[in-house]
């Protein structure tokens, strides 16, 4: 990762420690606030075929949209700039907030076999929870793992977004949690984004209060850096 980038994980595991014993990337029963931005939303999106590529997005909080609008989240802003770039398809968004990796592992299979069609691409986000919670990374590794391993055997495709490690957990933590991802994808051979919030977290105009969570601006700038690989993986585009 970029220079830059580091130091957006730097900065943001700082700001985890301080927050960690305020919250935990969101919460199953803090919902979100849903609210009307008038004119951004005044243009309809124009409809999408019922045979269009299917993107789940697969996570918690962070992919869930949490205190944004119905418009505002990741799957939304993602639709809309796939859209815009002429790229036909449907974003599913499967985040739930306070998700830890082990409840997605146990719910992957449902949002998969529910699904309206196979899905063209995955992308997954998991595992924030697990490290504000103290949880072991080889249990977060695992349950990754199992849940790349079923995508693979489904024969889906996959966009891995990564998380760090907040430094006040101590260096052993962080040695065994940061390198979980890019060891992942570097198994699975898929897609990967090193840091869901590079570039947002270190500018609070991008940030919600409780510096954990970006706000509809810093969804756009990770939708910015998602936006080709996703581009990238849909058949599509191939």
């Amino acid at each position: 990762m970029k220079t830059a980038g580091w130091r957006s994980m730097l900065l943001y595991g700082c700001m985890l420690a301080l927050c960690q014993p305020l919250a935990g990337c969101g919460s199953a029963d803090a919902p979100a606030a849903p609210k009307d931005d008038g004119a951004s939303h005044a243009q309809a999106a124009p409809a999408i075929p019922a045979d269009a590529p299917l993107v789940i997005a697969f996570g918690d909080s962070l992919y869930a949209g949490y205190q944004l609008g119905p418009k505002e989240g990741l799957a939304p802003q993602l639709q809309a700039a796939l859209t815009a770039d002429g790229v036909v398809t449907r974003v599913q968004n499967a985040g739930v907030s306070g998700d830890t990796s082990a409840a997605g592992r146990q719910r992957l299979a449902y949002v998969l076999d529910n699904a309206r069609q196979k899905p063209a691409l995955v992308l997954l986000g998991l595992g924030g929870n697990d490290m504000l919670r103290g949880i072991g990374p080889d249990q977060t590794r695992a349950n990754l793992d199992a849940m790349l391993a079923e995508l693979k055997r489904r024969d889906i495709p996959v966009l891995l977004t990564g998380m760090m490690a907040a430094p006040n957990l101590g260096s052993d933590y962080e040695k065994k949690f940061n390198p979980i991802y890019p060891d992942l994808a570097a198994k699975y051979g898929v897609s990967f984004y090193p840091f869901i919030l590079d570039n947002v977290v270190t500018d609070p105009s991008l940030m919600l209060a409780d510096h954990l969570h970006p706000n509809a601006e810093g969804v756009k700038i990770v939708v910015q850096g998602l936006a080709p690989l996703v581009e990238a993986a849909l058949p599509a585009a191939g």
